[in-house]
């Protein structure tokens, strides 16, 4: 582990995971300002857009791989239209023993007076709980069941290849074809579907915009930069911001950071709590990595240190702070981001590669809390991997998981899905198969076997 990321990891664990209002302010006045002017999908992407014109941004000293979800590592944003936190849940998540966020009393009463009367009725857990019977609160208070998505977004969403081949404004130029060719005459949800559309291309704009500003950022830090390591670091951070996710990714540290901006935007926008992944990590930054060795400009140990500072981002993260009955079942930091190791190739070849070994030394290295990963094993799979993932998981860190990558083919074909999308599919959150890049497979409304026995042996009592 070299300096630089032995700093960041330390960094990373002694930071105290708090509550960031920054991000519930800023909603709520737009909300306040625009609400009902707009579609809800165009509302949603404006909303979106306006935090990414109007957060903090952040970059910490020798960081390569930049952005933060809040205005500084682990400070976690609250989601007032899923759930308004009520002033007494502050106090709660900040006093508890197990899985504390901190927040200042300060921030408690601007909380209380400035974003919940706001949103006291309109958010979607008050708006839930509002339309279903008394027997269903009576039995999800009782901890019958729990999960149904009443403090969180859908989540269980992991990505193909797509983002490493197209930029922002290649999509734009995609959402715009398809606005062309709609069919009102003959598709009754033509209308709805120009709304989503809209909604998508202001999003690409957001995400554009988000880039720009940690350009701007850096580049104002490297004016004033007396290292001249450091100084050339952050004009290449400039120039990376600069070209991505606006542009396709064209070498290994681009495409790492085009996938964070991507992961950034998901989970400032909603907090899908429950796994936004990358897939097939090593087999995305595979040809980056070719490209780069072939080239002379990336080594072993430069993309490494890149990998490292990628890693230690997801441990800058904490799951959103959740309370009640959702608390007790899932109260975790961990925000079940899995990355999957190698598999199967899209046409059946064995999906192990170089950056499969090098991600597993960073594993081995760093051994932090999340990013969570899993090694995908088939038939097709070299000794020498199932060798090198043996040794990582013999140091007894919990991680990587294993999974038959064949039985995971086996089982998204049973469901109807071609060959091609179940050998890119595999297993993310805690844990799900799913086909990576087509679908989001959520999972919820856990039901509390034990609690029904319990209930059955004490006649409902």
């Amino acid at each position: 582990m070299n300096p630089r990321i032995e700093k960041l990891r330390n960094e990373s664990f002694s930071a105290e995971p708090c509550i960031s209002i920054e991000r519930a302010l800023l909603e709520t006045v737009f909300y306040k300002e625009n609400y009902g002017r707009y579609s809800m999908p165009v509302m949603r992407a404006l909303t979106f857009k306006h935090l990414c014109e109007k957060k903090t941004i952040y970059i910490g000293d020798d960081e390569l791989i930049v952005g933060e979800r809040g205005p500084f590592p682990k400070a976690v944003p609250t989601f007032p239209e899923l759930t308004c936190h009520s002033a007494e849940d502050l106090r709660t998540l900040n006093d508890r023993k197990m899985t504390r966020f901190a927040i200042s009393d300060d921030d408690i009463h601007t909380y209380e007076q400035e974003v919940i009367p706001y949103w006291r009725g309109k958010s979607m857990r008050d708006r839930v709980f509002s339309q279903v019977p008394e027997e269903w609160q009576d039995a999800y208070r009782a901890g019958l069941f729990t999960e149904f998505m009443e403090q969180r977004a859908p989540g269980h969403t992991s990505l193909d290849g797509i983002i490493y081949e197209k930029g922002m404004l290649d999509f734009k130029k995609d959402i715009r074809q398809t606005l062309a060719a709609l069919d009102y005459l003959n598709d009754q949800e033509a209308t709805d579907k120009v709304e989503e559309l809209k909604a998508m291309e202001i999003a690409c704009d957001a995400a554009i915009v988000f880039a720009e500003r940690h350009a701007a950022l850096a580049d104002t830090m490297a004016a004033s930069e007396t290292d001249p390591e450091r100084k050339a670091e952050l004009q290449q951070v400039v120039r990376i911001c600069r070209r991505v996710p606006a542009h396709a990714p064209q070498n290994f540290w681009e495409a790492i950071q085009m996938y964070w901006f991507v992961h950034l935007g998901t989970i400032t926008e909603l907090n899908g709590w429950d796994a936004m992944s990358p897939g097939h990590l090593d087999q995305h930054l595979f040809p980056f990595y070719l490209r780069g060795q072939s080239e002379k400009t990336l080594d072993h140990e430069k993309a490494k240190e890149l990998l490292s500072c990628f890693w230690i981002k997801f441990n800058n993260h904490p799951a959103p702070p959740k309370v009640g009955v959702t608390a007790k079942e899932s109260g975790t930091y961990n925000d079940f981001t899995n990355i999957n190791l190698g598999g199967l190739m899209r046409d059946g070849r064995d999906g192990v590669n170089e950056v499969s070994y090098l991600i597993l030394e960073v594993i081995d290295e760093l051994h932090l809390l999340q990013p969570q990963s899993n090694v995908q094993i088939s038939e097709k799979t070299p000794d020498r991997f199932l060798q090198q993932a043996g040794r990582v998981i013999s140091k007894g860190y919990g991680y990587p998981s294993v999974f038959n990558a064949d039985a995971v083919v086996m089982e998204q074909t049973r469901v109807g899905k071609s060959i091609e999308d179940a050998r890119e599919g595999g297993c993310s959150g805690c844990i799900e198969t799913g086909a990576f890049g087509k679908e989001a497979y959520i999972l919820t409304g856990y039901l509390n076997v034990p609690k029904l026995l319990e209930l059955a042996l004490c006649n409902g009592v």
